[in-house]
């Protein structure tokens, strides 16, 4: 890519097409996960309609300009790609409009003028976990004044944080699984650790403990030995401070994509995740590396479907949230439902259960792509 001076291009029809920034990487533990999901984006967006801006944000937090190019973005080997692996420069930034009254983004790199990369209609971040998904960079393009695809600050930050998912759900009636919360605080004393030990203990087991803001599987432990708890916690502490400790429950897992159309937010088939391979949960090498089975549409009767999309869509509408989303349930033995989270920028690789579903339902992944990026367009910012 060349670093000049640059502009919207024209369309086949003549019209300007919106040019839209695609943010990926970022600072949290989900930074590979996030290139891998741009590469699949830049692969699939309709070029026809739309001229695109790669932005990569190093593990530092540098915005780098980042070559067109997939190839060098997705998952090899098992190896996660890495932005700073991929920018243009080691020293050079992007920086996006400082104020509402200008898209302008500007390049700028030590000991040469700034140059500016021309205006930005609309911005796709990819970002997953902290320092992205959970509503900073949504606070920072809201400043900008720079439409988005996705939720906004409030239910971004509340669907990434999970103990506030389950609050705000069972304040309407929304199913959730018993779970209890190590503060970093509760942590930091021995009393402190007694009384957390105290209050997980009578969760029963097994358990899981789990970064309470983080996702792709981060940091997850199954416990099925108190012994093992105090482990368990400092691996996900290694995520996150915070830590979600959840009673394990017998059923299925059952995954819900929601998408906001014109008329309101609707529901996909569901998809079934089936962890196979020796793996006891659906963790990071299951989910990413090994590739567990995701049936789709998960076998369910028509009243368990309709009944899981219509709490799908419950769900979405409880955390205010916008464009997209998947929620994540366990259709429990007894027949009942349970949240065990929402996912507010669910990934878009190519064995994303995300996009196949609504694929299964009719909209394929260029056009699903292109109805965010619309929604987007004709939101503005600001309180709506």
């Amino acid at each position: 890519m060349s670093i000049e001076q640059t502009s919207p291009n024209p369309g086949a029809s003549g019209a300007v097409k919106p040019r839209v920034a695609i943010v990926f990487g970022g600072r949290s533990s989900e930074h590979g996960i996030s290139v891998s999901t741009a590469a699949s984006v830049l692969r699939s967006i309709d070029r026809s309609k739309y001229e695109v801006l790669p932005i990569g944000i190093t593990h530092e937090g540098r915005w780098a300009l980042v070559s067109d190019d997939p190839a060098r973005m997705s998952i090899t080997d098992g190896k996660l790609p890495d932005v700073a692996g991929i920018a243009e420069s080691a020293e050079g930034q992007v920086s996006l409009p400082g104020s509402p009254g200008s898209r302008e983004v500007v390049w700028s790199e030590p000991g040469a003028a700034p140059k500016v990369l021309g205006e930005v209609d609309v911005v796709l971040p990819l970002l997953h976990g902290p320092w992205g998904e959970d509503g900073t960079i949504q606070g920072l393009l809201e400043l900008s004044g720079v439409p988005y695809v996705g939720s906004g600050v409030l239910a971004s930050a509340v669907g990434m944080d999970k103990e506030f998912t389950k609050r705000i759900l069972q304040s309407h009636g929304i199913g959730v699984g018993s779970y209890a919360v190590v503060k970093p605080r509760d942590w930091e004393t021995e009393e402190g650790r007694a009384a957390a030990r105290a209050r997980i203990a009578g969760l029963g087991l097994p358990l899981f403990v789990k970064p309470c803001r983080a996702g792709s599987s981060m940091g997850i432990t199954k416990v099925k030995d108190l012994a093992d708890l105090d482990s368990a916690i400092d691996e996900a502490r290694r995520h996150d401070p915070k830590v979600i400790v959840e009673r394990g429950v017998e059923g299925r897992e059952i995954e819900c994509a929601v998408l906001e159309f014109e008329d309101g937010p609707r529901a996909s088939v569901p998809a079934e995740v089936l962890v196979g391979g020796g793996y006891e949960f659906y963790d990071f090498e299951a989910k990413y590396i090994d590739s567990s089975e995701v049936r789709i549409p998960a076998e369910l009767d028509a009243d368990d479907t309709a009944e899981i999309r219509r709490q799908a869509v419950l769900a979405f509408e409880a955390l205010g949230c916008e464009g997209l989303a998947r929620v994540d349930f366990f259709r429990l033995t007894d027949g009942s439902w349970v949240v065990n989270e929402i996912n507010t920028m669910p990934g878009f690789t190519p064995i994303s259960a995300y996009p196949k579903m609504w694929e299964a339902t009719g909209l394929p992944y260029a056009e699903l792509i292109d109805r965010l990026l619309q929604a987007a367009l004709r939101r503005s910012t600001g309180l709506r």
